[in-house]
This record gives structure tokens, C-alpha cells and sequence, in this order.
């Protein structure tokens, strides 16, 4: 007989001829014989109190509270939806009243796109609408993963996604962006997907909103929107996902409220309502086992149900197997009652809804029911992997669809001027300022069209950005009347890229698009959504995404411009490239202790690896004594660093070219050194720093007074043709000295005995011999071969002239030479004696500028689109040729110390490059860990001193991190 029973049950939960019953556990015994139990236990209040599923407010009151905890012990609801309210209110007020309920409930959320939309937590997922134009649908499968490890951990059991309606009208005011998209193909696979993850990890999926909510322009929590498609049409379109999605296991379904002349003939008679949609259609013609859900029973425009508790009354005939969120439950439950004992319900038709319900609760372990652990909630909600994944799905989202003339990705940055203009009411403050990373971009504002055209005179590339709230996938979206003339103005006479940081309907409103070369729809104004946008559009990312819906101008469903990255330094979190974030930042307490030990005022640090910067943080102020905290885009006396920065990818470009060799003597290209002690120096041993030549000459020393003050003789306080090198402000050196310097070297004397050591003559002298070939200074050489097209806009030398102090980090307070604050003149008193233009120091730049350097460098030369010069020179000019002789060096590239201490932390490879500067600075890579390295500090402000970042080694413990942080 027991044998019996479990194979009717089994009959009951498979029809031949349909998939099989999805709320099916793995142990079907068990499952069936607990079912069976708790269903003979109960009472008739009871089982028809199990269909009801209520919706509580995680933040209510205590009153509110009272009053659901009294429906609970009142009617031992099924279940509740939670709505609103913080993670830890919520899993609370779960604990407690799953406590007061004689049978677990099941716990439901509208958690479509995550929980924060329904919770106070700070993360969420990107919305259908934007997955939808993700073409890698394993990405849709790990985000329903992700999301139902998040409900679950939260003792939510269904999750109300994912919506399967396929949006086929752009002015629909409640699924738009809760949309995959308008093909039906798409919108079902996307689907199928999202279910497998979240099912997956053990928490029900909900295709909704049934038979269709995707073609209508009015709201269903207002109204009843009506559905006129004949029946062929709703079949092929509407129905087509729910076929395919049931066949796949999906555990439950949502009937919408929604008016469907052609298959509910009856006026006022809400899908939900309908026994031919949900019972012949769904349930019979479709075969859905699974548990199926009413939308929420309070939304208004159903008519004939005069009564309280007939709405919950015909739902239930209906088919359906839970009443959502009904008006009154104490009366619906009172209406079922009564209808059962009348037989108008028969037992059969209760136990087949009660004991799906049961069976749902087996499914997901409220059979062994425990309450949810607080501890650690919060971080559990917010997990690493869960930003990891929502990087990857904006980077694959993001979609071009529109790029004449191959406008974008941005190169030959040196041809362009490019303005920022910001449309919308929202936020686009990250997008300028990733943009800004990439190049010299300005944000131009006005009032009125006249004012920004006169403005924008003096550019000619535009990037244009809507900004819209992010708060919600309902927020407003489309362009106004004013931002639409001004887009077109603007395209009148510039380049444009448009990108539009809402759903793509927004571009609906453009009557033409054929001025505007380049249209970017980065869907949602998110942070991460603005940043990884900027990325594509100067080329550090690929674009993947294609559009999920028509928005005119032949922009169609599936339109999508995939363009390559073109290596430029991209932005992401440390584990996308086999890198620790914890153990990264242990980094803080280094250069924390640093700032703590007055060791510098202030630090920047970058790591990049695999060509994206995994670390890029700030420490301190400009100086002790001040309130200027040190920002990203603060500019650095680099010192030394000029040399492999500057002066070095100059000479190697110029070996490339034949203008010079390694094993060129300096009295062949440059004649006075005919005759010399230095006529047979190559350059190959002076970068390599063995050629005997002396490390340092105060060249200043000469042009003191008596009193150690600068001389008369050779120094003004106001310039004139014959002092005009501006030293420090209002202290201009005689112009002829520079010459005196270059003799003082060339008249030097030799160090006694040939080993390596480290000078800075060789730079002087190339300086003269480059500036003199070109007829050009080092600062246009520097800036018109390389920063320009590299986009390293903070990087130049003299920036006193060029940016605001507030921007430029002081060196020192010299009480040896220039009697000042040094602030935005070169340091070094050699380079400031050349006018601030040295080949050895000079230049200033950032951390994120510094790395795009060094990271051209590891890519053997290549960055952002541009060969800047061949591996093979990379390769020649990074090798240590005097090895044998105890001298670690490279040609201009510092190189690891063989044994002991030295430059590095002992922890990176013989392949690896770089420099230190005498100001604190630091850069190093590693071809074999495609690491990038930069720190930055003014170590020397108030004064020079002790050098405590050398002596704690500040420089190289933070080196020595980066590598423990490795972890692939």
C-alpha cells in the first residue's frame, strides 16, 4: 500500500508527456512522506493558510509588526515577500517571526537584479536590460548564481526572477529595463541561464510576468494594461520563453495582471484571475508543474469582485497556487473556507496547491529549518567575487553602435583636444575623471547653447554624457527638448561621442544621428559603469555589448561594434590578475608608517599588472605643516626618473633610427669632445654608468657669494636677455651658463680606476647633443614623440607656468641656493640651471602617468595603438652588458642587484627595470610578473636630510608586498 501511494504521488508530480515536476527534491521518498506528514497534521485554516504569502516591510514600525505577527499565529501563512529595509533588520525580524510560525515559511523577495534594491546593502547587480546586451551567457549564468547565493544567505527561498517578458515597446513604464531585451531568442536564453545559477544555488527561480507584460504603455501597479494581440501572436512571442523555460526546470511562475481580450473574453478579468490562462494554458497546454503565484492581489482595475476576499477566491479557482500579497487575508482565507466546505472546492484541488507549497519547502531545507547567522551578514552580502563579476558584466554590457570614421577608440591623442560635456540630472563626475586618465579632457559648462559653442571653439572632439539617476530601473531616462538641440549643435561643427548612461531607448529620441561620428550605451549611471565606458572609449577595454532592443536610426536589435583594446593601462580589482586584495593592502601600513615616521609628507603609489592598475591609492599631504591632501592627479618632482622617462626613449628611438649606436663615441657626435679624456666614452659605458666619469658637480657652488647667497654676477631678480633662466621665482640665472656647465663636464677629470659608478654627466651631455640634432629642447622633444601620443598629460617639465600650484607638490625649502620654497621648479640644481630642462631631472609627473611609460616599456615598446619603438631595442637597451665586471646596470635602466641589498626587495627577476629618484621617487618592471611599480613622495620637503625612506626601506618593503600579494 505504501508503495502504492508513492507512485500515485509520483503520477501526480509527473505528467506523461511534460518535463518533469521542477519542485521535486533528489530524495523524492522523503520529500513525499514529509509532505504527506505536515498535510495530515494541519488543519482545514490552516492548509488554506499556507497559500497566502504576505508582504512585510523589514523596516516598519512596531505596530506593523504586532499586526503581521498576529496573521501569523492568526492563519499560519505560508510565506512572506520582503520589501525594503536594511540586511540586518531584516534577517532580524526574519529569525523572529519564522519562530512564532508553527511551519517554516517560505521567503520571497523582488530581488531582480540583486539585493540592494529591496535592501539598504551597497551592492547590486546591473539590471536585465543591460545583461541583456551581454552576448557570453555564462556571465548571465554566474550573476543568477551570485544572486541566489546572496538570497540564500539571507534565508530567502524565491527569488522573484527573472522577468522573461519580451519588451517590445520602448514607452512600457514597468518592464523596460526589467526586460532581457525584445528578441525572443535572447530574451530566453538570458533566461534559462540566470535560472540554472540561481537554482544552482539552491534558491527558486520565477518567470514572470505570465502570459506577457512586455507590449503595453501603461503601469499594472495603477491600472489593468490591456494586451491585444490575437492569440497566434501571444503564442509565438509572449509565450514562446515560458515553452522553452518549463521544459528547463523553472521552479515557478508569476501570472501577471494584466487584461488579454484574446484569451480572457471576460471584462475586468485580470490574467491572474483567469482559469483559461492559468489552468488550460499554463498548466495544461504548457504543462507547468511548478508552483504558480498570482502578482500581487492589491493592484487595482479588476472589476466584478465587489466583496473582499473574491479576488483571492477566483485566483485560487483560477489555478493559481499562492495569493500574493492580498488585501485582506483573514477574509480571502474565510472565502476558500467557506468554498471548500460548500464544495465548490473540492480536497483534491487544495491538496494539489498546499502540498506543491510543501513540497517547495522541502526543496529548499525548511524541513530542517535553522535560523539566519547575523554574524558577518553584511560582508557575506558584499563579497569580492560579487564586484569581480559586476566589473565583467558592465565591461561586456557596454555596447558601440554607432563608430564612423573608427573614431573611437581614441589614438593619435596629440591631434586631439577633447571636451567633456555633461548632460542629465544625475552624477558623471567618475566618467570625467577616467576619462581625464587617459588624456587632457576639460569639462566645459554653460547656461545657454551660445555660451558652450563659444567655449567649445577651442576643441575639436566632444564627449558627450547623459547622466540619469541609477536609483532605479523606473527613473526618467530620455533626452530634453534643450539637450537634444544642443547634441546637434555640437555635432554641427565637432566630433562627437555620445554615450548614454541609461537604457537605450533614450536614443529614440534623436531625430538624426548623422553628424555624430561615434554613439556609446554604457546603460546604467553607476560608478563602474562610467569608468569601464571611459576605458573603451580610449581603447583599454574591448567592446563586446550589442543592443538587446530597436531604437530607430536603423539601430537595430543585435547592432554592436566590436572594436579590440589597443593596450592602454585599463582598471580592475587586484584578483582579476591573480593578485591578493588583502595582502595588497597591507601596502597602506607601509606607506602609512612612512607618513607617521615623517619620512615624506606625502605618497602616491600605482601597481599595475597584465596591463591593468590593480592598485592606485594616495597617502599624506603635500606637507606636514598644510591641508593640501595628496590626490591622484597631483604632479611630482620625479628627479632622477627623467632619465629613463625622458632622456632614454629619446636616445633609444634615436638608435633605432641610426643616428646613434650603442658603440658611438662621444667625439663622434660631438665634436668639441675630439681630443678629450672623454673623446673613446661610448654610449653604451656611460648609461651603463662605467666610464669613469665623475657622479655629481655643484654646479651651483661656482655662483654663490661670500655669504653663500646667489651671486650678482650671476644672477637677476627680474629677467632680461642676458639673465633669463628662471632658477626659482624671481631668481633668473645668466644665460650663457649652461655652456659653462657642458665645458666644466667635458673638462672634467676621470675617475682614477674603471668600476661602475653611478653619474649624471652622461645625461647632461646627451641633452646637448639631442637638443642640438633636433634644434629642439628636451621638453618638445620629450613631449611631442612620446607624452603626448601616450596620453601622459601630467607629465612634463616647468609646470609652474603650465597647471596651478595646488596641483604640484613642493620639493623642499632651499637654504643653500635659492633661499625659497622650491614649488613647481625643478629640485635638482643642475636642471634648474638649464632652465628647469635637464636630461637627468626636471620632469614632473603623476603615479598613473608613470606607469603608462613604464608599461609601454613591457609591452616591448607598443602602448595605446602606437609602436613607439621595437622589442629588439627594449631588449638591447635592458641588459646588463658589464656584468662580469661586478656592474649591475643596463644602458640608463637601473637593474637588480646581483646578491644583498640594492635597488629592489631581492624578489623580482634579473629582467626586470627601472630607477630611483633622489626625491623620494621610485618605478620598477617585470617583464616575467608584468608588474608595473610607481611611488612617489617629496621625502626631500621640509629638507633633504636623512634619506629615512632609504633607510627603512619604504621603497622596496612595498615591492616586496606587491610580490607576496602573487597568488597566480
Amino acid at each position: 500500500m505504501r508503495r502504492f501511494s508513492y507512485i500515485l504521488f509520483l503520477l501526480l508530480m509527473v505528467n506523461v508527456g511534460f518535463s518533469q515536476n521542477p519542485l521535486l527534491s533528489k530524495n523524492t521518498f522523503a520529500q513525499k512522506k514529509w509532505v504527506d506528514s505536515v498535510y495530515a497534521s494541519m488543519t482545514l485554516k490552516e492548509k488554506v493558510g499556507q497559500l497566502y504569502m504576505v508582504q512585510v516591510m523589514s523596516n516598519q514600525d512596531e505596530a506593523s509588526k504586532n499586526k503581521i505577527e498576529s496573521l501569523i499565529k492568526e492563519h499560519q501563512i505560508g510565506g512572506i515577500i520582503y520589501s525594503l529595509g536594511g540586511p540586518v533588520r531584516q534577517a532580524k525580524l526574519n529569525n523572529d517571526l519564522q519562530a512564532i510560525s508553527k511551519l517554516p515559511m517560505l521567503i520571497g523577495m523582488d530581488a531582480e537584479w540583486g539585493l540592494s534594491m529591496r535592501l539598504d546593502s551597497t551592492y547590486a547587480f546591473p539590471w536585465n536590460m543591460t545583461l541583456g546586451a551581454i552576448k557570453n551567457n555564462k556571465l548571465i549564468e554566474e550573476t543568477g548564481k551570485h544572486i541566489g547565493e546572496h538570497c540564500k544567505r539571507l534565508g530567502v527561498h524565491f527569488n522573484f526572477a527573472p522577468v522573461v517578458d519580451i519588451n517590445t515597446n520602448p514607452d512600457n513604464p514597468i518592464i523596460g529595463n526589467r526586460s532581457f531585451g525584445e528578441d525572443r531568442d535572447n530574451v530566453t536564453e538570458k533566461a534559462s541561464a540566470f535560472m540554472k545559477g540561481m537554482q544552482g544555488a539552491g534558491v527558486l527561480a520565477n518567470a514572470k510576468h505570465f502570459p506577457g507584460h512586455g507590449d503595453t504603455d501603461q503601469d499594472s501597479h495603477k491600472t489593468l494594461p490591456s494586451i491585444s494581440f490575437s492569440e497566434k501572436r501571444i503564442d509565438s512571442i509572449e509565450l514562446y520563453p515560458y515553452r522553452k523555460l518549463i521544459k528547463e526546470g523553472f521552479s515557478s511562475v508569476m501570472v501577471a495582471h494584466l487584461n488579454v481580450p484574446s484569451l480572457e473574453p471576460r471584462e475586468g478579468y485580470p490574467s491572474s484571475l483567469s482559469k483559461h490562462i492559468v489552468t488550460d494554458i499554463l498548466k495544461e497546454r504548457l504543462g507547468f508543474q511548478g508552483l504558480i503565484f498570482t502578482d500581487a492581489l492589491t493592484m487595482k482595475g479588476a472589476s466584478n469582485f465587489s466583496e473582499s476576499g473574491d479576488i483571492d477566491l477566483a485566483a485560487f479557482k483560477a489555478g493559481n497556487d499562492v495569493m500574493l500579497m492580498s488585501e485582506d487575508v483573514g477574509i480571502g482565507v474565510s472565502k476558500i473556507i467557506e468554498a471548500y466546505e460548500s464544495g465548490d472546492i473540492t480536497e483534491e484541488r487544495l491538496a494539489h496547491s498546499v502540498k506543491k507549497i510543501l513540497m517547495a519547502k522541502y526543496k529548499v531545507g525548511l524541513n530542517k529549518y535553522k535560523p539566519i547567522d547575523i554574524k558577518n551578514l553584511i560582508k557575506d552580502l558584499n563579497r569580492l567575487e560579487d564586484d569581480i563579476l559586476y566589473e565583467e558584466l558592465l565591461e561586456n554590457a557596454i555596447t558601440v553602435v554607432k563608430n564612423e570614421g573608427d573614431l573611437i577608440p581614441f589614438q593619435k591623442l596629440e591631434t586631439k583636444s577633447i571636451a567633456y560635456v555633461e548632460l542629465g540630472d544625475d552624477d558623471g563626475s567618475a566618467f570625467f575623471t577616467e576619462l581625464k586618465k587617459y588624456a587632457k579632457v576639460h569639462q566645459i559648462k554653460a547656461e545657454m547653447l551660445d555660451e558652450l559653442m563659444a567655449k567649445l571653439q577651442d576643441y575639436n572632439t566632444v564627449v558627450i554624457g547623459l547622466h540619469r539617476s541609477n536609483a532605479n530601473p523606473w527613473k526618467a531616462y530620455k533626452f530634453s527638448d534643450t539637450e537634444l538641440t544642443w547634441i546637434y549643435e555640437i555635432a554641427r561643427t565637432h566630433k562627437v561621442v555620445l554615450d548614454v548612461f541609461v537604457k537605450p531607448y533614450a536614443l529614440s529620441d534623436l531625430k538624426t544621428i548623422e553628424n555624430i561620428e561615434s554613439i556609446v550605451v554604457s546603460y546604467q549611471n553607476s560608478d563602474i559603469a562610467q569608468r569601464k565606458s571611459a576605458q573603451i572609449i580610449f581603447g583599454a577595454l574591448a567592446s563586446k555589448g550589442v543592443l538587446p532592443v530597436s531604437v530607430g536610426n536603423n539601430l537595430n536589435a543585435g547592432t554592436g561594434i566590436f572594436n579590440n583594446d589597443i593596450k592602454r593601462l585599463s582598471y580592475t580589482i587586484p584578483e582579476r590578475v591573480g593578485m591578493d586584495s588583502e595582502l595588497l593592502n597591507k601596502i597602506d601600513q607601509e606607506a602609512q608608517r612612512a607618513i607617521d615616521g615623517m619620512m615624506t609628507p606625502g605618497i602616491q603609489v600605482v601597481v599595475a599588472r597584465k596591463g591593468k592598475v590593480i592598485y592606485s591609492k594616495n597617502f599624506g599631504k603635500h606637507t606636514y605643516e598644510g591641508d593640501e591632501k595628496v590626490a591622484w592627479d597631483d604632479i611630482y618632482d620625479v628627479a632622477s626618473l627623467t632619465k629613463i622617462l625622458a632622456t632614454l626613449p629619446l636616445v633609444m628611438e634615436m638608435e633605432e633610427q641610426g643616428i646613434m649606436s650603442l658603440d658611438s663615441k662621444l667625439s663622434e657626435l660631438l665634436p668639441e669632445y675630439k681630443g678629450s679624456n672623454k673623446a673613446n666614452v661610448t654610449i653604451k659605458s656611460m648609461l651603463s654608468h662605467y666610464a669613469r666619469l665623475r657622479p655629481w658637480e655643484p654646479f651651483y657652488y661656482k655662483t654663490l657669494d661670500e655669504t653663500k647667497h646667489p651671486s650678482d654676477t650671476y644672477y637677476r631678480k627680474e629677467r632680461s636677455d642676458l639673465f633669463n633662466i628662471e632658477v626659482s621665482k624671481n631668481l633668473y640665472l645668466r644665460s650663457d651658463y649652461p655652456d659653462s656647465i657642458q665645458k666644466i663636464i667635458k673638462d672634467s677629470d676621470l675617475l682614477p680606476s674603471l668600476k661602475y659608478r653611478y653619474s649624471d654627466f652622461p645625461y647632461y651631455i646627451l641633452k646637448k647633443f639631442i637638443e642640438h640634432y633636433y634644434d629642439r629642447t628636451l621638453e618638445q622633444l620629450t613631449q611631442n614623440h612620446f607624452y603626448e601620443s601616450l596620453g601622459a598629460n601630467y607629465t612634463m617639465y616647468n609646470p609652474y607656468h603650465k597647471i596651478s600650484n595646488k596641483k604640484i607638490v613642493p620639493t623642499e625649502i632651499d637654504d643653500y641656493y635659492r633661499y625659497q620654497e622650491v614649488h613647481g621648479y625643478v629640485h635638482d640644481m643642475g636642471a634648474a640651471m638649464q632652465n628647469g630642462i635637464g636630461g637627468h631631472a626636471g620632469i614632473f609627473s603623476n603615479a598613473n602617468d608613470i606607469a603608462k611609460i613604464m608599461q609601454m616599456y613591457l609591452q616591448k615598446g607598443f602602448y595605446g595603438g602606437k609602436r613607439y619603438l621595437k622589442p629588439e631595442t627594449i631588449d638591447k637597451f635592458n641588459k646588463t652588458y658589464y656584468k662580469e665586471k661586478g656592474n649591475r646596470r643596463g644602458i640608463g635602466f637601473d637593474k637588480p642587484q646581483f646578491s644583498g641589498d640594492g635597488p629592489t626587495c631581492g624578489c623580482v627577476s634579473l629582467k626586470s627595470f627601472g630607477h630611483s629618484g633622489f626625491t623620494g621617487t621610485y618605478t620598477w618592471a617585470d617583464p616575467d610578473k608584468e608588474i608595473v611599480y610607481v611611488f612617489l613622495a617629496n621625502r626631500t620637503y621640509p629638507n633633504a636630510g636623512k634619506n629615512l625612506l632609504l633607510r627603512e626601506n619604504i621603497r622596496t618593503n612595498i615591492q616586496s608586498l606587491i610580490y607576496q600579494a602573487i597568488i597566480e
